[in-house]
C-alpha cells in the first residue's frame, strides 16, 4: 500500500480507538477506562497492519481485530474482565469485515467463519462449563467472535492461537507471582493471550 495512505489510516485508527473508549464508558459495572495510550496505540497499529496485512481485500479484518483487541487487552490486564460492550459488538464488526473480504476472497471465507464460531467458541464454552475457574464467561463470548476471523483465516490459525495464548498466559502467571498482583489472585487473564495471538495470525492468513 502506498505510504501516502498511512496518515489517513492513522487518523481512522484514532477514531476507532476513541470509539472503543466511548463504548467502554457504557460498561456495567463501570471499568477503568484505558488511557490515551490505548487510543494512540490503535492509531499507530493501523498503518502497520496495512503495511503487513496481506491483500487489500483482507485488510478490514485485521484492522477490525486490532480496534477491538487493544481496549479489551488493557481492561482485561487491569481488571481481569472482558466487558460485553466490546465483546458482543465484535460479532457484527468482524462479520461486516469478513463480508467485505468475501467479495474478493470468495464465499469460502464465510463458511470458514461460521465453522470457526462453532469450533473455537464451542471448545472454549465447553472448557468454561467443565472448569469454570479456568475460563471466564467473558472469554467465551470473546472466543466466539475470534472464531469468526480465525475460521476465515485458516484452520491452522486456531491451533496457532491456542498455543500462543497458552504461552502468553503462562508468562503472565510467572509475572503475577513475581509482582504479587492482587488483581490476579484468582488466576491470570486469558484474554490478552487470545487477543495478541489473533491479531498476529490475522495479519498472515493461510487462505
Amino acid at each position: 500500500m502506498p505510504w501516502i495512505y498511512f496518515p489517513f489510516l492513522a487518523l481512522a485508527g484514532c477514531v476507532a480507538g476513541l470509539a472503543g473508549r466511548w463504548a467502554l464508558r457504557r460498561a456495567l459495572p463501570p471499568v477503568r477506562l484505558p488511557g490515551w495510550v490505548a487510543v494512540v496505540s490503535v492509531a499507530l497499529l493501523w498503518p502497520l497492519v496495512a503495511w503487513f496485512g496481506g491483500p487489500w481485500w483482507w485488510l478490514p479484518v485485521p484492522l477490525a481485530v486490532v480496534a477491538v483487541a487493544v481496549p479489551l487487552f488493557v481492561v482485561d490486564l487491569r481488571e481481569r474482565r472482558l466487558p460485553d460492550v466490546l465483546t458482543l459488538p465484535a460479532y457484527p464488526i468482524f462479520a461486516a469485515a469478513l463480508a467485505f473480504a468475501a467479495i474478493e476472497g470468495g464465499a469460502g471465507l464465510l463458511w470458514g467463519a461460521l465453522l470457526g464460531v462453532v469450533v473455537f467458541g464451542g471448545l472454549h464454552a465447553v472448557t468454561h462449563r467443565v472448569i469454570p475457574h479456568a475460563l471466564g464467561a467473558g472469554d467465551v463470548k470473546l472466543t466466539g467472535s475470534l472464531g469468526l476471523v480465525l475460521g476465515a483465516a485458516g484452520w491452522t490459525a486456531m491451533v496457532v492461537v491456542v498455543v500462543i495464548a497458552a504461552l502468553v498466559s503462562a508468562a503472565l502467571g510467572v509475572l503475577a507471582r513475581i509482582r504479587g498482583s492482587p488483581t490476579w489472585d484468582d488466576g491470570v487473564p486469558h484474554g490478552p493471550g487470545l487477543l495478541i495471538a489473533t491479531s498476529l495470525v490475522t495479519l498472515f492468513p493461510s487462505q
